[in-house]
């Protein structure tokens, strides 16, 4: 039974996907602390998952005319460059390590965004 928790996981972090918030914030937390995955292998799943929705995000974004082509190239090489990078550390550095840094960039995240909320929250109610 435990590859409903497989498919609860990919599906939550699917919808998580949608509204564009990153489907990564859901499904590696649930593959490393809830099915007992190593972090690498849950970074590995979860950019082996980004493939497909990212492709799909594109082609919406696309459509919609949403992508602000100015600087694409260099923001799409520089990206390129940081994955790289950020690939070749992953795999070098320990598990555990990798998991707390996650965790760190989720609050740090998390953070970001009831902040924003908030204040856009406040400037609402100052504007009635």
């Amino acid at each position: 039974m435990s590859w409903l928790w497989y498919v609860l996981a990919g599906f939550a972090s699917g919808i998580i996907s949608g509204m564009g918030i990153g489907g990564g914030a859901i499904l590696i937390p649930a593959l490393t602390l809830f099915l007992g995955m190593e972090q690498q292998a849950a970074q590995k799943i979860n950019l082996l998952y980004f493939l497909p929705t990212a492709a799909i995000a594109l082609r919406t974004h696309s459509k919609n005319g949403n992508i602000e082509k100015k600087g694409l190239l260099r923001l799409t090489l520089y990206g390129l460059i940081g994955a790289c990078v950020g690939a070749l550390i992953a795999v070098r550095v320990d598990g555990r390590y990798l998991r707390k840094g996650f965790a760190v960039f989720l609050l740090c995240m998390a953070t970001y965004e009831i902040v924003k909320g908030y204040k856009k929250w406040k400037t609402k109610r100052s504007a009635h």
